[in-house]
């Protein structure tokens, strides 16, 4: 079974891109690629377990296992060797992706207390978007009482689009919440 988003994406929001973005071919229409999401752990220097806790619960949002990331670098200043594990990510793409996304948009930003939208800002200028995320308990997957410390994540959007008005355009016809 597809995603609802994906196949709501190829049957409406396609042709929607194609007359609005002036596109004559659908292949050139702009398509989300892959979401990343990253959780920067820097207690992990102390301790090593809030790292598989945290790796714990990115992998319970996404529904598939985070790799663990190591410093390369070595900064004195923070305690920090070089090859010390000190974050998880994750790369979602396909089925799996499109479900995340709905479920971000639909579920856990409006459970962010005092949302207004997200920022129009936060393009690199290809076309890709990113989105931090103060707390893991927005998720409705994450079990608020076994939580022993909020951490934040970036979420990543990596599309096909070439400039950051077409990014916008795709993520807006997503369902992206922006601000006005």
């Amino acid at each position: 079974m597809t995603a609802r988003l994906k196949e709501t994406f190829t049957k409406n929001l396609v042709p929607h891109l194609m007359k609005e973005g002036g596109y004559t071919n659908v292949m050139a229409v702009p398509r989300l690629r892959s979401v990343v999401l990253n959780m920067g752990v820097g207690e992990a220097t102390q301790n090593i377990k809030i790292l598989d806790a945290a790796a714990e619960e990115l992998g319970r949002i996404v529904g598939q296992k985070p790799a663990i990331r190591r410093a390369k670098k070595a900064v004195a200043a923070f305690k920090l060797r070089e090859g010390m594990p000190i974050a998880a990510t994750v790369t979602l793409r396909g089925d799996r992706m499109y479900e995340f996304v709905d479920r971000l948009f639909n579920i856990a930003l409006p459970r962010v207390r005092d949302f207004r939208g997200v920022s129009n800002n936060a393009f690199d200028g290809r076309g890709n978007y990113t989105l931090g995320l103060k707390d893991q308990i927005i998720f409705p997957e994450i079990d608020y009482s076994k939580v022993e410390k909020l951490r934040g994540m970036n979420v990543t959007f990596v599309t096909t689009a070439n400039t950051d008005g077409e990014g916008r355009a795709l993520l807006k016809a997503l369902g992206m919440p922006f601000r006005n």
